[in-house]
């Protein structure tokens, strides 16, 4: 089987929304002192692997991340793209669940709180997926995003396979695409902050 592009996607470091269960959606939140390091350890695991060039989201927790990576990686380009970005949270954004669960009771999934639909969300990440294929065909795409995306970005491009719920903190993904089936060779894998706990 022929493998036209390898995408690894990275979650951004930790913020202190992360911290305190806040739904962040496209809140600008910036990365705190653990998220950068956290972010440091990942381009350390990075640079001792092959890849061609990274995309990341505008937004600043996931750029200073990419920043950070694209250090260790002085050789390639970092690009942006809008369409990497977390998904709109309406209401939800800057409330725990807590919050929510005050605010607008058990059932607040199902109220129309202004939440970016699902199908909009893999949409366009289905189409950065169609433009990485066209245009990095055969090489390796570092993609630094977020979280909900990235979960349902997955879900899509692998439907068969059960991912579980969790994309951990600068957790690197990978997803090795074909014409007849996508294979995830790698999921929410965080050793480069294992070995680190180990010093």
């Amino acid at each position: 089987m022929f493998h036209l592009t390898t995408i690894g996607f990275v979650r951004h470091g930790v913020t202190a929304w992360n911290k305190e269960g806040r739904a962040q959606g496209s809140s600008d939140i910036p990365l705190d002192e653990e998220g950068i390091e956290m972010a440091e350890h990942v381009a350390k695991r990075i640079a001792e692997e092959q890849w061609d060039i990274i995309y990341t989201s505008p937004l600043i927790r996931a750029k200073k991340t990419a920043e950070i990576i694209a250090k260790s990686k002085p050789a390639i380009k970092l690009l942006e793209d809008n369409r990497l970005r977390e998904f709109g949270g309406g209401q939800i954004e800057g409330t725990t669940e807590v919050e929510r669960l005050e605010k607008w009771g058990s059932t607040w999934r199902e109220m129309e709180l202004g939440v970016e639909p699902n199908e909009d969300i893999i949409s366009r990440g289905m189409a950065f997926v169609e433009d990485m294929k066209a245009n990095h065909a055969g090489q390796r795409v570092l993609v630094v995003s977020h979280g909900g995306f990235i979960k349902r970005l997955m879900g899509a491009l692998v439907p068969d396979e059960d991912l579980g719920d969790k994309v951990d903190n600068t957790s690197l993904t990978v997803v090795e695409l074909s014409d007849e089936e996508n294979i995830c060779s790698l999921y929410n894998c965080t050793k480069h902050l294992d070995l680190t706990n180990r010093v």
